[in-house]
């Protein structure tokens, strides 16, 4: 079983940056993807952005494109999502993500994802 601890957060003007830390333990498969979820206030869960270690393919949710970068190393299971221009709308609780197979057509869906962490919220101020 894979156990995420999540780290960083805070609360940023509009415009600035932060960064998210995620490490796993536990049993990772060889083809493993991690990937960082939002949850803003009063809306669902959605997709940020995913790594996919095996020749080390990125993806963003739209929104998030140019001014987000995920990044990692596999060999240590640590993923970062650095956050740049923060907006008011990043407002969010921002989960890490762990998922065993590396399905790209279902990257961005929350059921390709098996654990996850506790949350870190992420403030922006106007």
């Amino acid at each position: 079983q894979v156990q995420l601890i999540e780290s960083g957060g805070g609360l940023v003007q509009a415009g600035g940056s932060l960064r998210l830390s995620c490490a796993a333990s536990g049993s990772t498969s060889r083809t493993y993807i991690m990937g960082w979820f939002r949850q803003p206030p009063g809306k669902e869960r959605q997709f940020v952005a995913s790594i996919r270690w095996h020749g080390g393919h990125t993806y963003y949710e739209d929104s998030v494109k140019g001014r987000f970068t995920i990044s990692g190393d596999r060999y240590k299971n640590t993923v970062n999502l650095q956050m740049n221009g923060l907006e008011t709308e990043d407002t969010a609780t921002y989960y890490c993500a762990y998922g065993p197979y590396a399905i790209v057509s279902s990257i961005s869906r929350q059921d390709a994802y098996t654990a996850w962490g506790q949350g870190a919220q992420v403030t922006v101020s106007s």
